[in-house]
């Protein structure tokens, strides 16, 4: 989400770019994974495979919103589908994995952070929303309720995976697994169980792809429009009809992102961007409230000032947290953060 809140406010909007560049390459890194996984084949082929996923679907969005659309609807309802599958499976069928005969280390606060860091990066997404909210009918009441509605089915899929995976597996299996989702379907229905999986999570990174690719580009291209951006950004091609520019530049920084790490150091460089982006917007209530000096400044927030102020605390743990557990990736999180404020310098003083 961008500390824009309307698109009259000057913004770059780096950080939309930022994070979504990342999260593509991160997820395609998955995609290739779990595609690998279930084909068979070695993992030396999980970046060409990766690239090549995000070039697919530059495509597909290059030629038009609706071939885009058609593709997303039909994923999700595969994705969708699959978790199905394995919640159903790891609790109505498993046989509970042995408890772990090894104690439990003791709880670490610190460590808390550092795990809180994937898990964080799982439960994103719903910021995409905010990107269509011109397109949104009654956007002030709607906006919220599909964000809200969105995130609880999110919390509540994963929790149950997480059960799922934790009544199969038991805690030293999970803690073990590089891929729990295969692992858990295999353990109840054998390697066609880890097949099935696999495919569905194949199907579920693929259609994460195409959504960022095909909303992402919109704010730069709405960026561009509103003089804060290349103008070539703001074109859209005669035929298709597509901000083409941003959906090419996109899916080159995507690619460049994909060829510079794992999986776990691009989760790194997202989830510290993200929540800096995310702490600081919420911040900007009391900015906002403060300068229109007026009881809710059209800003109202239920609980407010309390509950800002808890997202906002709880912003900056985990970004201390991700910079304790690996101050290399989250150094480079910053650097590519860093890169849009000359872009940012040189646009705001523009008249």
């Amino acid at each position: 989400m961008c500390t824009c809140v309307k698109r009259s406010v000057r913004c770059p909007h780096s950080c939309t770019a930022g994070h979504s560049t990342g999260a593509i390459a991160a997820v395609a890194v998955t995609f290739a994974d779990y595609t690998l996984a279930l084909l068979g084949l070695p993992h030396s082929y999980a970046v060409p495979l990766a690239v090549a996923a995000i070039v697919f679907h530059a495509g597909i969005n290059y030629v038009g919103v609706r071939p885009a659309a058609i593709t997303q609807n039909i994923l999700t309802v595969l994705k969708l589908v699959a978790l199905a599958v394995l919640i159903s499976s790891g609790l109505l069928l498993a046989v509970p994995s042995p408890p772990s005969a090894a104690p439990l280390p003791p709880p670490h606060f610190a460590a808390l952070g550092t795990a809180l860091v994937p898990i964080l990066f799982t439960y994103g997404g719903w910021q995409q929303t905010n990107f269509i909210a011109e397109e949104i009918i009654e956007p002030e009441r709607n906006l919220p309720r599909a964000l809200l509605i969105g995130v609880t089915i999110v919390v509540t899929v994963y929790l149950l995976t997480n059960v799922a995976y934790l009544r199969v597996l038991g805690i030293e299996g999970l803690a073990t697994s590089t891929a729990p989702a295969a692992d858990t379907m295999t353990a109840v229905l054998g390697p066609v169980g880890g097949k099935l999986i696999a495919a569905g999570i194949a199907v579920s990174t693929f259609a994460f792809l195409n959504l960022v690719i095909l909303v992402t580009p919109r704010v730069l291209q709405a960026m561009a429009a509103d003089g804060v951006f290349f103008r070539r950004f703001a074109e859209l091609h005669p035929v298709y009809h597509t901000p083409t520019a941003a959906i090419v530049s996109l899916a080159v920084l995507a690619v460049l992102l994909t060829l510079s790490g794992t999986f776990g150091q691009l989760v790194d460089y997202v989830t510290f961007g993200d929540w800096i982006f995310f702490g600081s917007t919420v911040a900007c209530l009391y900015v906002y409230r403060a300068r229109d000096q007026a009881p809710r400044a059209g800003f109202g927030v239920p609980g407010y000032p309390v509950t800002p102020a808890l997202f906002v605390l709880a912003a900056a743990f985990v970004v201390f947290s991700a910079i304790a557990s690996n101050p290399r990736n989250a150094a480079f999180g910053a650097g590519l953060i860093g890169l849009g404020i000359p872009a940012y310098l040189f646009w705001r003083s523009r008249p």
